[in-house]
């Protein structure tokens, strides 16, 4: 088939795995943005239960019914995942940004985790980066440092400095997640994504009852929001994330996040009025270099980075 259609196969799949990045970091970022949005008409509960409990109803066939209904250690294992890289890291984001954190300083200590979890490859998976990759991954720290900085010192509202601790206890979350996912046999990508949706939908409608915030607003805008955010930041941002780790693995798609800020900044700046200088786009074009960097093939006769290949098939 690739003949009739004159493109090569790992072309083609090299555009694809392009396409599916570029995806990912737009859908992931839209999450700080519909964040804000929702969170100026609710409370924290509130938006989040009304985010998943739909998604929860919508996609529990995929993991309930049929011939692939996941139970026992593997249905206890994706709860936890999904409790990890859901419940707590969107608790923390939407916390930090309702503290004052503003949405692109939220979106930098989030930025830190590529770091963390190619240090703990190695340990955890017996795998280490490679001494390139190291390379590529402080050079897009550096980027993700210049690009927001400028946020994070122009913030006028009253922040308390213990506020900008708490997305660093989601970015763990989401690290934590990751690791514990790949030493599991993970079912199906939708059936994966359908236990977690179930998970939060539980934990944020037990939150918003006991709390008192269970009734949805009538605006307009909170449901919009809300809804943007079941499509772009659930299905595309984790529905990627999950899907190019089986296809990438960890070290690259965690390079992604570092693409993140720069445009969740861009898109602060478009939506919000918050702060575009010069020491944005000088990291925006650091990030990039570290993508490149860290995503290029090793070549012949060099040490191989991160063997992808036992990332995605530790059990």
């Amino acid at each position: 088939m690739s003949r009739q259609i004159g493109i090569p196969v790992d072309r083609r799949t090299a555009v694809g795995s392009v396409l599916a990045g570029a995806a990912f970091v737009l859908c992931w970022s839209s999450g700080f943005i519909g964040a804000k949005i929702s969170g100026e008409d609710a409370a924290v509960t509130t938006v989040l239960m009304w985010r998943f409990l739909p998604l929860a109803l919508l996609l529990a066939p995929t993991w309930l019914l049929g011939s692939r209904r996941v139970r026992g250690p593997d249905l206890r294992r994706q709860v936890i995942v999904g409790f990890l890289s859901q419940s707590g890291y969107l608790l923390t984001v939407y916390w930090a940004i309702g503290l004052g954190v503003s949405t692109g300083t939220t979106a930098l200590v989030d930025g830190v985790q590529p770091l963390v979890a190619a240090a703990l490859a190695g340990p955890l998976l017996g795998a280490a980066a490679s001494g390139r990759q190291w390379i590529g991954l402080l050079i897009g720290a550096l980027g993700v440092a210049l690009a927001t900085v400028a946020d994070a010192t122009a913030t006028t509202a009253t922040t308390p400095a213990w506020a900008y601790l708490v997305p660093l206890v989601g970015m763990m979350s989401l690290v934590a997640a990751t690791f514990v996912d790949r030493r599991a046999q993970r079912p199906a990508p939708v059936s994966a994504l359908g236990i977690h949706c179930a998970t939060s939908a539980v934990v944020f409608t037990a939150g918003a009852v006991a709390t008192g915030t269970a009734v949805p607003p009538t605006t307009l805008d909170f449901w919009a929001a809300t809804a943007g955010l079941v499509v772009f930041a659930t299905f595309g941002g984790y529905g990627l994330y999950w899907y190019s780790l089986d296809r990438v693995g960890v070290t690259r798609v965690n390079a992604l996040m570092f693409l993140v800020p720069p445009v969740t900044t861009v898109w602060g700046a478009l939506l919000f009025g918050e702060p575009f200088t010069a020491l944005t786009a000088i990291g925006l074009a650091l990030t990039f270099v570290a993508i490149t960097v860290v995503t290029m093939r090793p070549r012949a006769g060099t040490r191989r980075d991160i063997p992808e290949s036992s990332l995605a098939s530790v059990s």
